[in-house]
């Protein structure tokens, strides 16, 4: 397997190609996957698979190239963060009785969405949701990690199905 390496100690994410890209990570920092509980800000140590990709139309498209699979955002798509719901840590759609974080925002982090696999296989109650790939808006995540859109968008035709990201 191949994929993306994020260094947690020195905020660079490295490409396939080699190209160090500055991320940032949760606001918590990084600390390992089995300490990570909702809502703390920290980004989970650990190899996550990417799952898929998300696109908010009329912010981003899919680049020349794109072999992940993917979709488009759409208005009422959301993502279980509430421990207690049947679909903890899955996409859902609003309204949902329980929380759930909206996908669509105004400030673009959400313009373009790599979705990895941490806690989902099958999804334990309060251990984490949501841990996204996604654009930068300048200040470290709730959890994930972002870089620039245009370096997101740049990296996407370097990834295949299979591939994950390592953060370390």
């Amino acid at each position: 397997m191949s994929g993306l390496r994020v260094d947690s100690a020195t905020l660079t994410l490295t490409a396939p190609d080699g190209t160090l890209i500055p991320c940032a990570i949760g606001r918590a920092g990084a600390l390992p996957a089995a300490d990570k509980r909702e809502g703390d800000g920290a980004t989970p140590l650990g190899r996550w698979p990417i799952r898929t990709v998300l696109f908010r139309p009329g912010a981003a498209s899919p680049p020349p190239g794109l072999r992940l699979p993917w979709r488009w955002i759409r208005a009422e798509d959301g993502w279980s963060d509430g421990p207690g719901d049947p679909q903890y840590n899955r996409p859902v759609r609003h309204p949902h009785r329980f929380s759930a974080e909206r996908l669509v925002r105004e400030d673009g982090a959400y313009d373009v969405i790599v979705v990895l696999g941490h806690n989902d296989a099958p999804p334990v109650q309060g251990l984490g949701s949501a841990v996204f790939l996604h654009c930068s808006e300048g200040r470290p995540t709730a959890g994930c990690v972002a870089v620039e859109r245009d370096a997101l968008l740049g990296l996407l035709p370097q990834l295949s199905p299979g591939d994950v990201v390592e953060i370390v």
